[in-house]
């Protein structure tokens, strides 16, 4: 699957930082202990505005947003302005008050899955994680809401990838996605070294295709990887298009997403951590299509640059035909 989607133009807000575990992955260092998040008046707004550029998804993670106690409202504010809504969670918090919260108002919530059970318990630093987690999916299932399971895949899990196929459509879910561990975060810290290399990356893409042959319709398989051919002939799709650039009036959508909104108010492309001489700005200081308005003109060309390299090294002849377009390019980016 290439890496961003011409269809989905997806807003992806962080709202806090606060999350009940402490995850050896987590890309915003999340925990107990942090308090960051921003106003509901302000992510509100960045909806509307995001909506008006043409974004069509917005997709509410943390931290643990089910700990954000606005986090109706930005649903509600979301589907007003036409948009899908998802939301990411540990799944740990999912009982009758919280689910009641998100019914009508999360088209999909998607659940991080790390492997088997004592993986997902050590990677979440909690002994009991899987076992709370799976006791609340009865519910979650009763409530009608549509959900699916996470996978982020470390070079230690990829052999459960069959185990969490089935483990997804037992459940009920409707979607699995994998996705290869960005070395971002906490991760960077507690994690060097752990991502997939290239032949295991490119085995789980195999394994992906396989899977969603042999599941049908009962389970949508998402692997957030990309084969070369396919940067090949669809550059565009990784920014990498030269004509880009002539789009100077069209919405902002049209020529950037996903787009991400941190904890601390910084608004990034592509995703959480991105290096900061890419950020849009803050939304602390201005509106989110002010900062839009103003990256377009001052730093998209230099952007268009940057992902023009990673595409020309991508595309290289090599023997391995499957490559992680995110981790490259935010890798390049931070060089």
């Amino acid at each position: 699957m290439a890496p961003t989607g011409e269809c989905q133009r997806i807003l992806q807000i962080h709202p806090t930082r606060r999350c009940n575990l402490q995850c050896l992955h987590c890309y915003s260092s999340s925990s107990p202990q942090e308090q960051e998040e921003l106003d509901e008046v302000l992510l509100q707004q960045a909806i509307a505005d995001a909506s008006a550029e043409g974004y069509t998804v917005a997709n509410i993670s943390g931290g643990e947003p089910l700990l954000y106690k606005p986090l109706d409202k930005l649903l509600e504010q979301a589907h007003q302005c036409g948009m899908v809504t998802t939301v990411t969670s540990n799944g740990m918090l999912l009982d009758e008050k919280h689910l009641e919260k998100l019914s009508n108002r999360v088209d999909l919530l998607a659940i991080s899955l790390d492997g088997v059970p004592a993986f997902h318990n050590r990677m979440r630093s909690l002994e009991q994680a899987f076992e709370i987690m799976t006791s609340r999916l009865e519910g979650l299932r009763q409530s009608g809401i549509p959900f699916g399971f996470i996978f982020t895949l470390t070079r230690y899990n990829l052999q459960d990838l069959d185990w969490v196929a089935n483990f997804a459509i037992e459940q009920g879910a409707k979607l699995l996605q994998i996705h290869p561990l960005g070395e971002v975060g906490r991760a960077k810290e507690r994690l060097a070294g752990v991502r997939a290399n290239e032949n295991q990356s490119a085995y789980a893409y195999l394994q992906g295709m396989r899977l969603q042959k042999a599941f049908g319709d009962r389970l949508y398989v998402q692997v957030d990887l990309a084969h070369r051919d396919v940067l090949r002939a669809y550059p565009g799709m990784v920014f990498a298009d030269t004509s880009l650039l002539e789009n100077t009036e069209g919405l902002f959508a049209d020529i950037l997403s996903p787009l991400i909104i941190e904890a601390d108010g910084t608004v990034v492309p592509i995703q959480h951590g991105f290096a900061r001489q890419y950020a849009l700005g803050n939304l602390r200081q201005a509106s989110l299509r002010q900062l839009a308005a103003n990256w377009r003109r001052q730093c998209y060309p230099s952007f268009l640059e940057l992902c023009r390299r990673v595409f020309d090294e991508l595309t290289a002849p090599t023997e391995i035909p499957i490559t992680d377009w995110y981790e490259a390019i935010t890798s390049r980016a931070e060089e």
